[in-house]
């Protein structure tokens, strides 16, 4: 393999007038670089990162630690839509600046974050993202102040830069529309309660019916995923059967997330309810695979993965630049209604100023 010695040699001028040609760091003649630049191509020099990024202090890596390669979430432990969307869009932005991702994936084990956050340091890297599986706190191990982190999908106590989902805002979107459409009696199935994003939605519930005049009733909330997921059936069947039997029953079921709707869907029609004549189902998440493959196709609020990746990007990029070195805390990001056949509209109504995407 050539060497800068052997490119100075073929271009007879020193070593150091090489360097200075493939730095830039330096006035070189014209005919001085355009000797050296053909030495370069005739030898098939290539030029050592390790070398530039020891005299540059920047190596142009960035590392990222994810879950979302192996994905060996526990059946029992919560999670929203995969990871690669959140992934995608950090590679998305990333590969648009020359730096490169480097990818580590932690088999969602907690305790192999630190080794991988050492490795990542050895390897120099300018910055840090950490991907979480669903909306969560997290404790990391301290990362020097000169390689700036940003989380995603996730927030820690330190205020640590961090995109996360506007979980409030989207539950309070979806039961606004689902109320300008008619709906009084909304029925709420929500996720496990050790979730972040539980107590964020019902949250935003509550705010949309108080909103609006509507009494909040405590009959119709209710947990529909408790315990492992061959029992989750069954406990929806449980709440949904309760809610039904009220003296004023729900008119729309809204789901925790769209896998839970699915299972919404079977367990009414296997009471003879059709959706969405009978009664209307909404999701969350907008995961596509099943909200445009239900039938009808499932009402739902988008989970802004894939912008939340690019914001995350976006984020770390400034921090390397030293453009928003101060900036720390969250930012909360919202996604829009997409209004499609599971819900019925019980009257007119005018939606000009509700966010949300129509799709017939």
């Amino acid at each position: 393999m050539a060497t800068i010695y052997d490119v100075a040699k073929a271009a007879r001028v020193s070593p150091k007038t090489v360097s200075r040609v493939l730095n830039g760091d330096a006035p070189v003649g014209k005919k001085t670089r355009a000797a050296v630049t053909a030495a370069i191509a005739a030898l098939g020099y290539v030029p050592s990162s390790a070398a530039r990024m020891m005299r540059s202090n920047k190596s142009g890596l960035i590392g990222l630690i994810t879950g979302a390669i192996s994905d060996q979430i526990e059946p029992a432990q919560p999670a929203g839509l995969p990871e690669l969307l959140l992934v995608r869009g950090i590679q998305q932005t990333i590969g648009l600046t020359g730096k490169t991702l480097m990818i580590a994936d932690s088999g969602n084990r907690s305790e192999r974050v630190p080794d991988l956050i050492k490795t990542f340091l050895e390897h120099r890297v300018e910055g840090l993202f950490y991907v979480a599986p669903y909306h969560q706190n997290v404790r990391l191990p301290p990362v020097p102040e000169d390689t700036p982190i940003v989380l995603t999908n996730c927030f820690d106590d330190a205020g640590t830069p961090a995109v996360i989902p506007d979980d409030r805002r989207g539950q309070h979107d979806l039961v606004a529309r689902l109320i300008a459409a008619g709906h009084e009696r909304i029925a709420y199935l929500t996720l496990r309660e050790d979730i972040v994003a539980t107590g964020l939605r019902r949250a935003g519930y509550r705010d949309a019916l108080g909103e609006a005049g509507i009494a909040y009733d405590p009959a119709l909330l209710q947990c529909g995923e408790i315990g492992s997921p061959e029992t989750e059936t069954q406990v929806l069947w449980t709440a949904i059967d309760r809610m039904l039997n009220l003296d004023q029953p729900p008119t729309v079921f809204c789901c925790g997330n769209d896998r839970q709707a699915l299972k919404v869907y079977g367990i009414l029609r296997s009471r003879g309810l059709a959706v969405p004549d009978d009664i209307s189902v909404a999701g969350y998440d907008n995961y596509r695979v099943i909200a445009e493959t239900l039938y009808p196709p499932l009402t739902t609020v988008e989970l802004p993965y894939t912008a939340m990746g690019v914001r995350a990007a976006q984020r770390l990029l400034d921090l390397i630049s030293g453009e928003s070195r101060d900036e720390a805390g969250p930012d909360v990001m919202a996604g829009p209604v997409y209004w499609r056949n599971s819900v019925t509209e019980r009257r007119p109504t005018n939606v000009s100023q509700l966010k949300l995407v129509r799709e017939d």
